[in-house]
């Protein structure tokens, strides 16, 4: 089997978590990728970005592609390890865009709360589930990290997921992808890893 078409959590490394969600995401050198595929061609990566521009991503050697799958709120429980995408709100606290649950065995991976672009002055907070209550407008969780504490409400519909396989053949015209990449002095992209929506979920990342 092809470098190219490995699939399953194996291929889910730690430098894919550490891109994506993890300290060295944050280089000046790093731009994250959101948008719909408009080409693969080779090891060249062409999207339309969410803002409407037009990316093209050199994949390296190596690449791996890898996909997410719907999960349920009412799985997420103390001791688990996630990753919330969160938007500061009106009483003071903190309200998900979204959760991604990670695997058990990837626990502790880019542990800490960050600045975000998903949105203007989101933060990233990969932490562990110190207490899940639901309430009449959703769920709110009380995470963990390197010895802080954070509130996070979860409103109802907020995406929930966890990562899932994909292949190459996947990354197809009109497919929603979040590429982490490195960004060149001379503008030029390349990247080591691509998360592709499948099955109608999509990276909400």
């Amino acid at each position: 089997m092809s470098s190219i078409s490995r699939t399953g959590f194996t291929i889910l490394s730690g430098a894919l978590i550490a891109v994506t969600f993890g300290v060295s995401a944050f280089a000046a050198d790093t731009v994250r990728v959101r948008g719909t595929v408009e080409s693969l061609q080779g090891k060249t990566l062409s999207v339309k970005t969410r803002e409407g521009t037009n990316a093209k991503i050199t994949l390296k050697d190596d690449w791996k592609v890898s996909s997410v799958a719907k999960a349920s709120i009412d799985a997420i429980k103390p001791g688990d390890f996630v990753g919330i995408a969160s938007l500061p709100t009106a009483d003071g606290g903190d309200g998900a865009l979204e959760v991604l649950i990670f695997p058990a065995a990837m626990k502790g991976t880019g542990e800490g709360s960050y600045a975000w672009d998903l949105k203007p002055n989101s933060s990233m907070t990969n932490a562990t589930v110190a207490d899940a209550v639901k309430s009449v407008d959703g769920h709110t969780v009380t995470v963990t990290y390197n010895g802080q504490e954070k509130k996070i409400s979860i409103p109802e519909g907020t995406p929930i997921v966890t990562f899932a396989s994909a292949v190459e053949a996947d990354i197809k015209a009109g497919a929603t992808v979040f590429v982490p990449s490195e960004k060149a002095a001379d503008g030029s992209m390349s990247s080591g890893r691509v998360v592709v929506g499948t099955n109608g979920v999509v990276p909400p990342m």
